[in-house]
């Protein structure tokens, strides 16, 4: 379990119960049965890789964790490189569908 952080004070506090964003209006949503399966993907995969039984309460908090920490940045990432993409594509439109006129 990470430490609690501190105030200035040095009084304790949970990180979950500081966190006052505002909730992102992209927030990922899992149906009911993705998120089932990775809960249980992520048991799995403690089990292979760290021989440890993992509760279905600490997986779904793993989960959690995922979603908010990791999700933003690589959601991001992937419409900069979809944006990258279509972009390219757009720089050599004329050259790919461009009919040459003839002179006039």
């Amino acid at each position: 379990m990470l430490p609690a952080r501190t105030t200035r004070t040095g009084s304790a506090y949970s990180s979950a119960m500081t966190d006052r964003r505002p909730p992102s209006p992209m927030r990922i949503q899992l149906s009911d049965e993705r998120r089932a399966h990775l809960i249980d993907a992520i048991r799995q995969q403690f089990r292979v890789d760290f021989d440890e039984d993992l509760s279905a309460f600490r997986a779904e908090s793993l989960l959690d964790f995922f979603l908010r920490e990791l999700g933003p940045p690589v959601y991001n990432q992937g419409v900069r490189d979809a944006a990258s993409f279509v972009q390219d594509k757009l720089l050599d439109i004329e050259g790919e569908i461009f009919e040459r006129e003839p002179p006039t």
